[in-house]
């Protein structure tokens, strides 16, 4: 049963039993294979960081670096890349004329930059709305792959409200990385895409020695897109270590901790916050199912937390955005202060664990201050 009571502690956190236990359907196989055709695809690294397993007392500690991926500083493309190869191949399929299409979508950064990159790159059109809270070099950067940029004064739902509007015009779809009741298509695209990170994981922990999987993944979350499909790889399978998943969401914008909280699918008003990609108040329609049903614990965490953690990560070698940094400050925040030997149980973290954290962001994408953490300077570019 859920245990969300947070007696004494202030720290904004959910946890249940019984998650490692769910199973549903894995992701299309073809997907990866997808991802290998494509030229720039390379695995992102798997970094170690013995000096976390030591402070946290588990056994080994791994660093998803999600800082160049597909040629840009994030994750989404993986997600990007496939829905959009996959919405014009339907177009075709469909017998449509192969006429130019603008590719629609709202973003907080990250998701826009891709959708415009794999729409240059195809010859497509592509229209981004951008919320207010986005760093101007973000903007810029969506802009520099030719997309046309809609500021919006407003929040991320806001501006996903009026790219759905946009793309009711002729030759136009909807490219979201979130879903509703009526749009659920593209948008589970989207996360069948990010499952080749989660098989990259497990290639590089077997290499690592580790072949039967991570005992935690740690994973930022926005929408939910990401988690779903984490939720999905590690639920999926039908023997074998199941892992705790751990959530990590911006005090500010807590949408699937208060959601898992209240038992149904709730919107939350957003405030600022560093963690630009973090910051949505409502879950995906497809996520929240396998977040409610999959995830074992839920936390939320201050931009002074992930502040702290990309300066962590930066000393190790590892270029995190805030968002990236989030996993890192998620778990730190979970196993540290009061009431931190219950969320330990509630993880199921041993002396012998083995701990996940994905940093799904570099420096680059993300050009808050405070985004390079202790490093200073410029983001570097992918």
């Amino acid at each position: 049963m859920p245990d969300n009571s947070c007696s004494s502690r202030s720290l904004p956190w959910f946890a249940r039993s019984d998650a490692r236990a769910w199973r549903c359907e894995p992701a299309p196989a073809e997907v990866r294979a997808f991802h290998f055709s494509l030229p720039d695809y390379a695995p992102t690294p798997l970094t170690e960081l013995p000096s976390l397993a030591h402070a946290w007392g588990v056994g080994r500690v791994f660093v998803k670096d999600e800082s160049c991926r597909l040629g840009l500083p994030a994750f989404k493309a993986l997600g990007a890349s496939w829905a959009v190869h996959r919405t014009l191949a339907e177009r075709t399929v469909n017998g449509e004329e192969p006429a130019p299409v603008t590719l629609v979508t709202a973003t907080d950064g990250n998701h826009g930059r891709a959708v415009a990159r794999m729409a240059r790159r195809l010859g497509q059109e592509a229209h981004v709305f951008v919320p207010q809270g986005v760093h101007p070099q973000a903007v810029a950067a969506i802009v520099a792959e030719q997309a046309k940029v809609t500021e919006v004064p407003g929040p991320y739902d806001e501006a996903v409200r009026l790219a759905a509007e946009a793309a009711g015009a002729p030759d136009a779809v909807l490219v979201q990385d979130t879903a509703w009741p009526g749009y659920e298509q593209i948008p589970r695209w989207i996360v069948e895409g990010y499952s080749t990170l989660c098989a990259e994981i497990d290639e590089q922990l077997t290499a690592e020695g580790v072949a039967e999987g991570p005992d935690l993944v740690s994973i930022p979350v926005g929408v939910g897109s990401l988690a779903q499909a984490v939720v999905t790889h590690y639920r999926s399978r039908p023997s074998g270590r199941a892992p705790a998943l751990l959530s990590v969401e911006p005090e500010t914008a807590p949408c699937v901790l208060e959601s898992l909280t209240l038992g149904a699918p709730v919107s939350v008003p957003t405030g600022e916050t560093t963690m630009a990609g973090l910051n949505c108040g409502t879950p995906s329609s497809i996520a929240w199912p396998r977040l409610r049903d999959g995830l074992d614990a839920a936390v939320a965490v201050s931009d002074a937390d992930s502040a702290r953690a990309a300066g962590d990560l930066a000393a190790a070698g590892v270029s995190a955005g805030p968002c990236g940094a989030a996993s890192l400050a998620g778990l730190r925040a979970a196993l540290t202060g009061v009431g931190a030997e219950e969320r330990r149980t509630a993880l199921g973290l041993g002396p012998s664990s083995v701990v996940v954290l994905l940093s799904t962001e570099g420096t680059a994408a993300n050009p808050h201050s405070g985004a390079t953490g202790s490093a200073g300077g410029r983001p570097a570019a992918c």
